[in-house]
């Protein structure tokens, strides 16, 4: 059993202020002395950052999709633990799941099987006593969400606050909090959303030091803890990840968790700064020792490194900078030659490239990179083409694609028989590179969803000399 208070900011649609107000609770609680933990549903990277930053412990992700919801409520128990309270950030609308699989994966389905209350954050501009219709609406669309109070984003006047008071009073919706419309804490926005908070530190902590300030002069933090004390104690075990790599260690050649603890390096810093934290957990846990190399600034991998993990992130916004590093681009190249396992996951595939945008990257891939207006964004249910590093052919995962660029060519099909295609999925090409150990693509992957990665990792940066 897990005891702990716990509450979900969830809103009818995106840009409501979820972020604003999650991040802002996070930071009020902190500041009052409270140990809060941290989460985001959805498979978003940005949020946790700036949660992170409130909370001051890691930013986690619930995703019902990559990790499946057998994991949801366990994932919560592991980084919930130690903690008093705990804030979880919906995505999208309430009831938005995954598209055609109805509510599987939405902020709704996440709370029910965490057991939590919503609460619901509207945007009251230009709404007046429509808005109880919004709220008692979305309260009796589903009996197994329990919408516990409204907080009132972008209140224009007292009258209008008083207006909307008066309209939640009708349907018995209580408020806990109501912000103005010069409330609002800016905080930049580029291509793919947010600017990363890891990229602007110091502006990133002003705002959410101010955000801190807004909630605890515009919420009820005391009737806020009450709603997240009344969900019940959740039967469920915190996943581990030791556990994980131990019973996923049948699926590794050659055995088991490796005893001599390579060195892994992940990439880090302003370019590569999306990841999951669990992904370095289990790195650990399967044997290796785990390194951050941030490739803008640092001009060599750490010393014995044997294996390489490049996350997602903006190496476009750095293309400048990290084609200048050429000592470490070349450092990268040699590990990729001398056959240690690479995994690179969209951002990560950019960098291996020969070139982006015309920069020279990496060139451990014979693929060249570029900047492109269309979104690439969505769910994928894969399959591996052939054995990789990553997983045996045949192996079928979900993961999750989000970029605006492309590779020329799209696949290591094209690229034969130097390398083989990754991926394939309904309704696209074959997609990504398996070259020697290197496994480079698009898609992301969340590795609590498919344990035996981190084991097969390690156990091949373990042969590397």
């Amino acid at each position: 059993m897990v005891s702990i208070p716990r509450v979900v900011i969830a809103a009818p649609a995106s840009g409501h202020g979820k972020t604003t107000v999650a991040t802002g609770l996070l930071a009020a609680f902190a500041a009052r002395g409270t140990r809060v933990a941290p989460f985001k549903i959805g498979p978003d990277y940005i949020d946790p950052g700036y949660h992170a930053l409130a909370a001051g412990r890691p930013g986690r992700n619930l995703d019902a999709v990559l990790a499946g919801p057998e994991r949801v409520a366990p994932l919560f128990a592991h980084g919930a633990a130690g903690a008093d309270l705990a804030i979880v950030e919906g995505v999208m609308g309430l009831y938005d799941g995954r598209v055609g699989e109805g509510d599987f994966g939405s902020t709704a389905h996440v709370a029910g099987l965490l057991g939590a209350p919503v609460i619901l954050v509207v945007d009251a501009t230009a709404q007046g006593r429509s808005v109880a219709a919004v709220v008692h609406g979305f309260r009796s669309f589903s009996t197994g969400v329990h919408i516990g109070g409204v907080i009132l984003n972008r209140v224009g006047s007292d009258r209008h606050e008083s207006l909307l008071r008066d309209a939640c009073e009708e349907v018995g919706a209580p408020v806990l909090g109501v912000l103005r419309r010069h409330d609002a804490v800016a905080a930049p926005s580029r291509h793919l959303g947010l600017v990363p908070a890891v990229e602007r530190h110091a502006e990133a902590a002003a705002s959410v030091e101010a955000l801190a300030s807004l909630i605890a002069s515009s919420v009820d933090l005391d009737e806020v803890h009450a709603l997240a004390s009344s969900a019940g104690p959740l039967p469920v075990t915190a996943w581990s990840p030791f556990d994980e790599v131990s019973a996923a260690a049948f699926q590794v050649p050659g055995g088991t968790v490796t005893e001599s603890r390579p060195v892994i390096a992940v990439a880090g810093g302003a370019a590569f700064s999306f990841g999951y934290a669990e992904t370095t957990e289990l790195l650990a846990a399967a044997g290796a020792e785990v390194v951050t190399v941030d490739p803008i600034h640092d001009e060599k991998l750490p010393e014995g490194t044997r294996g390489l993990i490049i996350g997602g992130g903006f190496p476009e916004v750095y293309a400048s900078q990290l084609s200048a590093n050429v000592s470490l681009r070349t450092d990268v190249a040699r590990l990729a030659a001398a056959g240690a396992p690479i995994v690179a996951e969209c951002a990560g595939l950019l960098w291996l490239a020969r070139s982006l945008d015309d920069a020279p990257m990496c060139g451990v891939l014979d693929v060249e990179a570029a900047m492109t207006p269309t979104l690439t964004l969505g769910y994928r249910d894969a399959v591996a083409l052939a054995d990789s590093v990553l997983a045996p052919a045949g192996t079928r995962v979900s993961g999750h694609e989000f970029h605006r660029t492309m590779v020329s060519p799209r696949s290591g099909l094209l690229l034969a028989p130097q390398a083989e295609a990754a991926w394939a999925w309904r309704g696209a090409e074959p997609e990504g590179f398996i070259a020697g150990n290197v496994h480079a693509s698009y898609l992301h992957l969340h590795w609590a969803g498919q344990p035996g990665i981190a084991s097969r990792v390690v156990a091949s940066a373990a042969t590397v000399e």
